[in-house]
């Protein structure tokens, strides 16, 4: 099944139930023709494997001192930032890939990790605790004066894997636009008009860009 494809029928499925490390890897496998999702599936397998403690504190041990899991700060806006397969080979990215690997980890172990998104910035929550984690910041938990910094004192919502794979493909969206890189923005709007509640407006965009290929 083509990636399109198979991205396609996750968000088919009730929203909560759509697989968030799937439908990520599917991201990136437009980007990276000939991607073996499954295989990048199990990589997060053998990295969960490898936590020696099934804790909200093992699980992060384990990402961001023994792995050495990090955000890239020299190349913020790196599409490759963006990939969650880039991501496993370089140990960095953005605050949102860097959560999507502790949510998906966490979880494997069973330590339930939820994503928390602010306009500017991308944390989890670890559910048992109720303890708010930087993963962009080597998996600092946050204090009250960190959250108040953030979000300034607003509700903080639990973000779905709808809106995950949304907001990733947003951020693609923006720096393939920035970088005027036309064919890339088709992928990654081909992708958005798939998710339910896409505006209007993007699907319009959508079939401006394709117009130029006739």
């Amino acid at each position: 099944m083509q990636p399109t494809e198979r991205f396609a029928q996750l968000f088919e499925w009730q929203r909560n139930a759509v697989p968030l490390d799937e439908a990520a890897f599917l991201v990136a496998a437009h980007a990276h023709p000939g991607l073996d999702v499954d295989a990048q599936l199990t990589r997060l397998d053998d990295l969960a494997a490898r936590c020696p403690s099934a804790t909200r504190d093992g699980v992060l041990a384990h990402l961001f001192i023994d792995e050495g899991f990090h955000g890239n700060e020299d190349d913020y806006y790196d599409p490759e930032n963006s990939m969650l397969d880039s991501v496993l080979d370089r140990r960095s990215g953005i605050p949102i890939t860097l959560s999507v690997v502790a949510i998906e980890v966490a979880r494997r172990v069973g330590v339930t990790f939820v994503g928390i998104g602010a306009p500017n910035h991308f944390i989890v929550q670890d559910q048992a605790s109720g303890a708010y984690i930087d993963p962009f910041n080597r998996g600092r938990v946050l204090d009250g004066g960190d959250l108040a910094r953030l979000y300034g004192g607003a509700a903080l919502p639990p973000s779905d894997p709808l809106e995950i794979v949304g907001r990733m493909l947003a951020n693609l969206k923006g720096i393939y636009a920035q970088r005027g890189d036309t064919e890339a923005l088709r992928w990654v709007l081909r992708l958005r008009v798939l998710l339910p509640g896409t505006p209007e407006s993007e699907h319009d965009e959508l079939r401006r860009l394709l117009a130029h290929l006739n």
